[in-house]
């Protein structure tokens, strides 16, 4: 509102409630403003006030209109609509922000603006501030994050390997062998150190063919992925290659990082009162930027093959291998009633190779098949 206060027409008053700041006692009073001054009339009451020293609350819907003065002291003023029209004829108007909180209109824009700039920070500002950060963080990090999460895995999914020490090995130098080949190809920035270890499913129906990379280099390949790939050396080598690929952009870091983010955008946003609500747009938000780091991890993977001398068109089969163990087992140990959840289930695990965050099957498909050309 204005600082100063423009003669009233004469004879114009408004009645009010005065609070002296040191009792609840409530005094009626009746307000005029002449010139600069604001005078204060009641029983045993006559002040008068600088007129710009008074500080007006906001005009509201609903409540009393109150006037903070000096030491305290309160005015309020209970028919908040004569208040409005008081000051109005005071020449004390609404301020700009008043009259745009006062406006549906103005309401409905800036709502519209907020979504626009939260879904802007989260497509581009999120990925863009976790690569910063990522610089910022050391790989000792990453390396007890996987550490954890390794044993964290090996808890509750995953137990040590049934698989001999002969057909381990076979993957370990095939793979290698790979990298080897690459390398002399490509004598360009040196691929990240890696290690690699084997699991099986803890019970029966677990993550299944299945391999994930960790957070620091750990590269963990299930049983059943080797032995459905068992004479297909190369196809483990391609999947391991992915799974490079996912340590080389730290990849895991980078999800803790964002996941981060879009949470406590969220609790700034929702606030604290729904766990589920507030976790709601980080599951969300990470399934896309999952996506976006397993197309990153495949256009390596396809790079890596073809420097090796491997066409990448074997990753064609890898998927449709999977897709058709993964249909097999569903016809097989589910109920026909419940076989739509399980391969919703199936397909949403955050460990999969093929999991509901990954791009689709046929896109890949499509990504290998044009890279092999």
């Amino acid at each position: 509102m204005p600082d100063a206060a423009a003669p009233q027409p004469p004879g114009s008053a408004l009645a009010a409630d005065y609070f002296d700041g040191e009792s609840a006692r409530a005094h009626a009073v009746t307000l005029n403003l002449s010139g600069p001054t604001l005078q204060i009339r009641g029983e045993a009451i006559a002040l008068d006030l600088q007129a710009d020293a008074v500080h007006w609350s906001e005009r509201t819907r609903h409540g009393p209109r109150v006037a903070h003065l000096t030491h305290g002291a309160a005015l309020h003023c209970r028919d908040a609509a004569a208040c409005d029209a008081w000051l109005r004829a005071a020449g004390r108007g609404d301020s700009w922000v008043v009259q745009v909180q006062q406006s549906w209109r103005w309401v409905l824009a800036s709502l519209a603006a907020l979504v626009l700039l939260l879904a802007a920070f989260a497509i581009w500002g999120v990925p863009w501030f976790s690569r910063i950060a990522l610089v910022a963080i050391p790989h000792s990090v990453d390396t007890a994050l996987g550490e954890a999460t390794l044993a964290r895995l090996d808890e509750h999914l995953t137990a040590p390997t049934a698989l001999d020490a002969a057909k381990q090995q076979r993957v370990r130098d095939a793979f290698a062998r790979a990298v080897t080949a690459q390398s002399s190809a490509h004598p360009g920035p040196e691929l990240p150190s890696y290690a690699l270890v084997f699991r099986r499913d803890r019970e029966k129906g677990g993550i299944g063919p299945n391999a994930f990379a960790l957070p620091g280099g750990t590269m963990v390949m299930t049983d059943a992925m080797v032995e459905l790939f068992d004479t297909e050396p190369d196809v483990l080598s391609g999947v391991l290659a992915h799974e490079l690929g996912h340590v080389r952009q730290r990849h895991g870091m980078r999800m803790v990082v964002q996941a981060s983010l879009i949470g406590l955008l969220s609790s700034v946003v929702l606030g604290d009162f729904s766990s589920l609500l507030a976790a709601a747009p980080v599951v969300l938000g990470q399934a896309s930027y999952a996506r976006d780091a397993e197309r990153e991890a495949d256009a390596f993977c396809a790079a890596f093959l073809k420097a090796a001398g491997v066409s990448p068109a074997l990753m064609i089969g890898l998927f449709e291998k999977l897709g058709a163990a993964r249909g097999a087992k569903e016809s097989k140990d589910e109920p026909e009633a419940s076989r739509g959840r399980a391969s919703a289930d199936a397909s949403g695990s955050w460990l999969g190779i093929a999991f509901a965050s990954h791009p689709a099957d046929q896109e890949r498909i499509e990504f290998f098949r044009s890279a092999a050309r």
